[in-house]
């Protein structure tokens, strides 16, 4: 009689380890002797070496028995971050935050973001949308969304007044994640601060350059031969903060600036799927003005 295979019933999780810190010797071997005394296995990890800072960035996916938490393994390896003067956070995947999605008039990044979702494209959690114009509204209601109009009074009081509307609005939704989809209005700092590193827009051109709000006509008007699309988190500095993704299009002198929009928006819409996807992969290390985005 043949012997009855033995199964495991043990359930795991995954959680990805981030890490920044001074480069030194030894690191990758600390963290891995970690790993597996907690009983972890990698099962990818990637890392990062800036000479000219000496700067060590790595992103670590590992799986784990889902009966140690997170909040236990994180305690865990803080004294592994003390003694390497490591700042890191460690987060389960796969993670499907919860998010407001802002936008003005234009439409085609709101609607790309809600067909990826619902079809499985995209994984975010989607409370609400929330625009300064009703002509979003048909969109989010044909999803299923509940939607805000937050529109701008007349003057600097009825600016300020939308703006502190807004920003309650936003802690009530009890989001982990805003993401403005062409939203034509700048956000002031105080809007801004509680959101750092956790609110990322759409800038419909190739950052640096062409900054403010009609960069295809300023593209147009200089004959540029490429035009790009940026997605960034949101800085109290406008489209200046950390770049998450890029991409960009080639046109000529044949383009006109409604041809230049219609490329620029398919970039667009491609560029902050990527983006999102980064960040709730857990891809992404912010390391002054700057990014590193893992594979």
């Amino acid at each position: 009689m043949g012997s009855i295979p033995i199964v495991s019933t043990t359930v795991e999780s995954t959680a990805v380890l981030l890490i920044s810190c001074t480069d030194k010797p030894g690191i990758v071997a600390a963290v891995a002797t970690w790993i597996a005394s907690v009983g972890g296995n990698i099962v990818h990890a990637e890392q990062h070496t800036d000479l000219s800072d000496s700067m060590f960035f790595q992103r670590v996916e590992f799986t784990h028995t889902s009966s140690t938490t997170l909040a236990t393994l994180t305690a865990g390896f803080q004294a592994v971050a003390s003694n390497w003067g490591m700042t890191f956070t460690l987060n389960a995947s796969p993670w499907k935050p919860r998010t407001a999605i802002l936008c003005s008039k234009h439409l085609h990044c709101v609607a790309d973001l809600l067909s990826r979702t619902t079809y499985g494209d995209l994984g975010l959690d989607i409370a609400a949308v929330v625009s300064n114009h009703a002509d979003a509204a048909p969109v989010a209601t044909s999803f299923g969304l509940p939607y805000y109009h937050v529109p701008v009074g007349e003057g600097a009081k009825g600016r300020a007044e939308q703006e502190d509307t807004l920003s309650t609005l936003l802690d009530s939704l009890n989001v982990e994640l805003v993401v403005l989809a062409r939203y034509m209005l700048v956000m002031p700092p105080k809007v801004v601060a509680p959101w750092t590193g956790r609110m990322i827009n759409i800038h419909h051109s190739f950052l640096p350059a062409f900054i403010g709000a009609n960069p295809y006509r300023q593209a147009h008007d200089r004959g540029v031969k490429v035009i790009g699309a940026t997605a960034h988190y949101v800085s109290d500095v406008l489209d200046e903060g950390p770049i998450i993704a890029q991409d960009v299009a080639r046109v000529t002198h044949r383009d006109d600036v409604a041809e230049l929009t219609r490329t620029g928006r398919d970039l667009e819409t491609v560029v902050l799927a990527r983006a999102i996807r980064a960040h709730v992969e857990h891809r992404v290390l912010t390391f002054g003005n700057r990014t590193i985005v893992f594979g």
